[in-house]
């Protein structure tokens, strides 16, 4: 009986078939990624390198797909992202993976990316980096504001205690933006935070009531190593927001030495004012004193001035 072997010569367009072979297994083994890795492993005997064909005809390609690399996206290699190298393991050869620097850089992204959370924030916000923020910076109270900022990111993310920072100033002039600066600092130190744009979340909290997710939120917002209060002052006071929401996040976080940052359109005392009222009219200055004292407690005032809008530059 014929064998495979002499069956498959037999074959129509095996000449054609052969030359084919040849010419590729020509450009395989003198690929020069192919032959610097035969040379640093003389024991590979000519008849062994044939066998490992396969192996190094997806090195070749690979390493060329990494040299025309077309972006991480359209990574065209076997494991998207991973760049493969000839390795000699006891009597044969494997193709190891490692990955190249698109995909750590993309895989440091989205680690820095887990360690942000945030509620009802903007994606530009979540983007924010300090250098843009140097950029745009013309006005002197600005850029104290930006250097108060980046030192709270270098004292938090060495491990040493810091205070939080209330920055207030007028609509615009980049107070969340910020916030967002300050987050992707923290993240890029391995530091957990949460921002937030308060009188959304306050009023989601109310719902939270009935949907049984109360009491996971206030936990994180208890617990977050850097919590981040958006805005301030504009939401509805009620006296279940000031004394369960507000007063109880931050007597927490004053106990435990965690920092809270702030944004807010008010001064320390206009906001003392805003606490002390409610929606139903009533007044209770002693209670907003209370929530003001933990406010002072954690943060240090920061004014942001300018004349300019600079959320038209985000």
């Amino acid at each position: 009986m014929e064998s495979i072997k002499e069956s498959v010569k037999n074959m129509p367009g095996f000449d054609k078939f052969q030359e084919r072979f040849e010419q590729m297994k020509q450009q395989v083994l003198t690929d020069p990624g192919v032959m610097r890795f035969l040379r640093e492993n003389p024991d590979i005997s000519d008849v062994h390198a044939e066998k490992l064909l396969s192996s190094f005809y997806t090195f070749k390609n690979e390493q060329h797909a990494c040299r025309n690399c077309p972006g991480l996206e359209n990574c065209p290699n076997l494991m998207q992202g991973y760049r493969s190298e000839l390795t000699k393991v006891r009597q044969t050869v494997e193709l190891r993976y490692k990955p190249c620097e698109l995909k750590v850089i993309d895989e440091q992204k989205k680690s820095m990316t887990s360690l942000i959370k945030s509620y009802f924030i903007p994606k530009e916000i979540l983007e924010a980096r300090f250098d843009r923020l140097y950029k745009h910076s013309i006005d002197e109270t600005r850029r104290n504001a930006i250097s108060k900022a980046y030192e709270f990111v270098q004292m938090a993310g060495s491990g040493h205690q810091a205070k939080g920072i209330y920055f207030y100033g007028k609509f615009g002039v980049g107070k969340t933006y910020l916030l967002g600066a300050i987050a992707n600092g923290l993240a890029e130190k391995g530091v957990h935070s949460l921002i937030i744009h308060t009188p959304e979340f306050l009023r989601e909290m109310k719902s939270s009531l009935s949907d049984g997710t109360f009491d996971s939120k206030m936990e994180l917002l208890k617990t977050v190593p850097v919590l981040m209060l958006d805005d301030l002052g504009a939401e509805n006071m009620t006296n279940w927001v000031r004394d369960e929401i507000i007063g109880v996040i931050l007597q927490y976080r004053m106990m435990e030495k965690l920092p809270t940052l702030y944004t807010s359109n008010c001064d320390y005392d206009m906001l003392q004012q805003h606490l002390s009222y409610s929606q139903k009219g009533g007044l209770d200055e002693l209670k907003a004193l209370r929530i003001m004292e933990r406010i002072k407690h954690l943060s240090t005032p920061i004014f942001m001035g300018g004349n300019k809008n600079f959320r038209e530059d985000y």
